[in-house]
């Protein structure tokens, strides 16, 4: 399984048999170089989208009708989509499972907003979520724009994921220290990853807390277009 950072909230996961592009805001993203765009999203499979805010669903569209696939996420958007921008999706809500090739992804609950930019203000884009992610012999969650929640308790012990992918900059999510406490109080992981910070000056710019956080538990620092097996 392999796990390539994107900048901000984005990923592209190799895992199963499936690529799968999760957040893949591109275009616009102060700290993803333009030019490796198609390295980026080659050979992409599934568009994976944890709510409707820009800076995760920004290039969905734009990925989705250039190769071909499918954006999967919350019914409300994805069906609004298939009807007014004729794309292919796979619309569920939380609770269900859909199969991507291999992978099997469960939407969980997260605590945010979502929305999308409009003429006269933010447009309704359904709830925001998370996902469990099943493959190659882990399970992965990520957490989507979040703070933490009692629902953490649950999800882990059903699910229980070895590998989190956590929101972590602050201001509009869990910070740092919000997500370590997390991390500790509701979950087993093995490996944490950070996400959803360095991209503006207004969020954190270091893992630092993170990983003082979290003795004995590996947290690594993504690097932008660099992968990392997993």
């Amino acid at each position: 399984m392999k796990l390539t950072w994107l900048g901000h909230s984005g990923f592209r996961l190799e895992i199963e048999d499936a690529v799968i592009l999760i957040d893949p805001w591109l275009s616009g993203n102060p700290v993803f170089p333009e030019d490796r765009r198609a390295e980026a999203i080659g050979g992409a499979s599934h568009v994976l989208l944890t709510h409707g805010h820009g800076d995760h669903s920004g290039d969905a569209l734009a990925i989705a009708r250039e190769l071909g696939i499918p954006v999967v996420g919350i019914y409300d958007l994805i069906s609004s989509w298939q009807t007014h921008h004729a794309i292919e999706g796979i619309g569920f809500n939380k609770g269900g499972t859909v199969d991507l090739g291999g992978a099997h992804v469960t939407m969980v609950n997260a605590s945010h907003s979502s929305s999308l930019d409009g003429a006269d203000g933010p447009i309704y884009a359904g709830h925001e979520s998370g996902y469990m992610i099943a493959g190659d012999g882990h399970v992965i969650y990520v957490s989507g724009d979040t703070d933490i929640m009692a629902d953490m308790a649950w999800m882990a012990e059903y699910h229980q994921p070895d590998i989190g992918i956590l929101c972590a900059g602050g201001h509009f999510t869990m910070d740092m220290k919000r997500a370590a406490f997390a991390a500790r109080r509701y979950f087993d992981f093995r490996t944490v990853i950070p996400c959803h910070y360095k991209t503006f000056p207004l969020l954190e710019q270091s893992a630092q807390a993170l990983i003082e956080g979290l003795p004995g538990v590996q947290v690594i620092e993504p690097e932008v277009m660099k992968a990392v097996e997993l």
